[in-house]
């Protein structure tokens, strides 16, 4: 299997200057990520949530060494919420954020992070959004759901992110499934060891729907981050039989992947939110989107063959 391949090389300094100096490496990128600036990425706000889109909104980076570092990070959310507070546009933009970015692997990383994060939680709550704290590899996962824990007390409308593929995940799900809960489901995408995670897609999968269906018939609302069409059929039967309404749950995709999918069920009527990312430091980002979906991978290869 590819992907294991792809996560390690994401990790690997020699890897990222061979990938970054390759002539077609941006034109590829710029599928996945639309954007380097504030400035790039306000037009591509304005233009999916005029096509009845929703967004949450991801400035890449996760290499952070030093406080300084977090600070700027913590920065680059405050301005974006900033920028996009005179569109308007209320819950239908939100930011999701790594805390490895607001410091949480340095010493004294989780209150480093934890008061890096309260103030973009604020300044999202003044503009009438919020925030969802992103999954990272499976030892960062207890630091990040007690800053959600500590977050929710003032501000219940954190959310979170949960992995299907670790085992941990349904007892996860049992518990973060109450009422006013915001829990987004994804697969997985970090590189996780045999004894803390399922390794076979059939197995992801059977997975993604049990935890899915906890989601379900939780009081929550449950985010439904996949792109398997399958799964999003599957989902549409659970929140049915659940008796939910198009309002009580949301799919959530990625910018560049499947976007006549996206237009799809938000015509038919459901909350339809685009993962969208932007920022300079991309490399690990763009290696996951790879690692995830073979497509991903025959797309560069192919685009890596014709122009490079």
């Amino acid at each position: 299997m590819l992907g294991p391949v792809i996560l390690a090389a994401s990790r690997s300094d020699r890897m990222r200057r061979l990938i970054s100096a390759a002539p077609v490496t941006k034109q590829v990128v710029d599928r996945f990520i639309p954007g380097e600036t504030v400035d790039d990425i306000v037009p591509i706000v304005e233009e999916l949530t005029a096509k009845g889109l929703e967004l949450t909104m991801d400035v890449v980076g996760e290499d952070i060494t030093t406080p300084e570092q977090a600070s700027a990070a913590r920065d680059a959310y405050l301005e974006l919420i900033e920028r996009i507070a005179p569109l308007g546009l209320g819950d239908r933009v939100e930011m999701s954020v790594k805390l490895s970015m607001f410091g949480q692997a340095l010493d004294g990383g989780h209150d480093l992070a934890l008061a890096n994060v309260r103030p973009v939680v604020e300044a999202a709550a003044a503009i009438g959004t919020t925030v969802t704290l992103d999954a990272e590899d499976h030892t960062t996962l207890d630091s990040m759901f007690a800053i959600h824990e500590e977050l929710r007390k003032d501000f219940p409308q954190t959310g979170c992110v949960i992995q299907a593929y670790l085992f941990r995940t349904e007892a996860d799900a049992r518990r973060l499934a109450d009422a006013g809960s915001r829990v987004r489901l994804v697969k997985g995408a970090y590189k996780e060891p045999a004894e803390v995670a399922y390794q076979q897609k059939h197995e992801i999968d059977k997975a993604y729907v049990r935890v899915l269906r906890i989601l379900m018939e939780g009081e929550g609302y449950p985010m439904i981050g996949s792109h398997d069409p399958r799964l999003i059929s599957i989902a549409q039967e659970l929140a049915r039989r659940a008796g939910r309404k198009l309002d009580e749950y949301e799919f959530q995709m990625l910018y560049g992947i499947r976007g006549e999918e996206h237009l799809r069920l938000a015509a038919e009527g459901h909350r339809m939110r685009v993962y969208t990312a932007y920022g300079t430091d991309w490399y690990g980002y763009f290696m996951r989107r790879l690692a995830e979906k073979p497509a991903n991978l025959r797309f560069f290869a192919r685009s890596m063959v014709s122009k490079g």
